[in-house]
C-alpha cells in the first residue's frame, strides 16, 4: 500500500502531464517520431487537390473515372525510459531535484507514447537495474509508471550506465526508441552507448542543476558525494578553485556531446531550473523539421 502523500502526488504529476500532452505534446511527438511504415487502407474517387502520385491506375481504367489509394501510418512504436534512480539524481538547488525533473519528463513521454497507441516501458537504474516493466499500452499502465518512479527506493546508491545500455540491449532485440533521463556523471559507458545507439533510436536527456557547472562565491563549504558518501572541505571564495571545477566541468561536457555526436544520438539538456518542458518541445520541434 503506497502512502497518501505518494498517491496524491502521482495524481498531480498524471493530471499536469495529461493536459500538457492532450493541448501540445501529443501532436509533436507524433510528428517527431516516424511509424515503422505506412499500410493500405481503402481506395476512393479521386477529389480536387489529391496528389495525382496516389491514382489506383487500374481501379481508374475499370472504373472509368479517377481513384486514388489512401494509406496510414503503421504506428506501433515501442518507447523505453531508463531513468537513472541513483543517489546523484537527489540533488537540486533551483526548482526541484534532478530526480523529480526525469519523473515529470518521463511521466509527459509515457503519456505522449499512449495517447499515439506507442508500448512503452520503463528500467529504473542505479549501480544495477533496480526494476523493469516491460513496454504496453494504455493509461493504467501509466499510471503503474507513475507510482513505480515516485515511489521506488532505490538499493543502490552508484550509477551504472554501461550496465543499464547493455541490459536494454539484451533484452530488446528489435529497433525501439530510448530515452536515456540522466545526469550522465558516470565513466566506462561509452562502448555500450555506441551499441545502444547503433540498435536503436537513442536520446540521452542530461539533466543538471546549474550548482554542477559553476560554484558561487560564498566561502568554505563542505561538499558530499551522493554515491560515495566521500566529503571535502572547499573554499570556493577562491578563484582558481572556482576555475578548476568549472574548467573540469566543461571538459566532462565536451567529452559527452562528441560521444553524441559519434554515435548520432540527440541529446536534450533538462535543468532543475524549470524550464524542463521547454527543452522536451524545442526537441520535438527540431526532430519534426529533420523529418521534413
Amino acid at each position: 500500500m503506497l502512502p497518501v502523500e505518494v498517491l496524491r502526488h502521482v495524481r498531480r504529476l498524471h493530471l499536469r502531464a495529461r493536459r500538457l500532452v492532450q493541448t501540445l505534446l501529443g501532436g509533436e511527438y507524433h510528428s517527431a517520431f516516424k511509424g515503422a511504415g505506412l499500410s493500405f487502407e481503402e481506395v476512393r474517387e479521386y477529389q480536387p487537390g489529391d496528389d495525382v502520385r496516389t491514382i489506383d491506375w487500374n481501379v481508374t481504367a475499370r472504373i472509368g473515372h479517377p481513384f486514388i489509394k489512401r494509406f496510414v501510418e503503421e504506428r506501433e512504436l515501442t518507447l523505453i525510459l531508463a531513468v537513472d534512480v541513483s543517489a546523484s539524481q537527489g540533488f537540486g538547488t533551483q526548482q526541484g531535484t534532478k530526480r523529480a525533473v526525469a519523473a515529470e519528463l518521463a511521466a509527459l513521454l509515457a503519456l505522449c507514447a499512449v495517447s499515439n497507441n506507442d508500448r512503452v516501458g520503463l528500467l529504473a537504474f542505479s549501480s544495477v537495474t533496480e526494476r523493469y516493466v516491460p513496454p504496453n499500452k494504455g493509461p493504467r499502465h501509466v499510471l503503474r509508471l507513475l507510482r513505480d518512479l515516485l515511489a521506488f527506493n532505490a538499493q543502490h546508491a552508484g550509477t551504472n550506465l554501461a550496465q543499464a545500455l547493455d541490459h536494454i540491449n539484451k533484452i530488446h532485440c528489435r529497433r525501439a526508441i530510448v530515452f536515456v533521463l540522466s545526469d550522465f556523471l558516470d565513466r566506462g559507458y561509452d562502448d555500450a552507448f555506441r551499441r545502444t545507439a547503433y540498435t536503436h533510436d537513442l536520446i540521452a536527456v542530461r539533466i543538471r542543476d546549474p550548482r554542477e557547472t559553476s560554484w558561487p562565491a560564498i566561502g568554505l563549504i563542505r561538499l558530499q558525494d551522493a554515491e560515495t558518501g566521500q566529503s571535502r572541505l572547499v573554499d570556493t571564495r577562491s578563484r582558481a578553485v572556482r576555475e578548476a571545477f568549472a574548467t573540469a566541468a566543461r571538459t566532462q561536457d565536451e567529452a559527452f556531446l562528441q560521444l553524441t555526436r559519434r554515435c548520432h544520438a540527440d541529446v536534450i539538456d533538462a535543468s532543475t531550473d524549470g524550464h524542463h518542458f521547454d527543452a522536451l518541445l524545442n526537441f520535438f520541434r527540431q526532430r519534426e523539421r529533420r523529418r521534413r
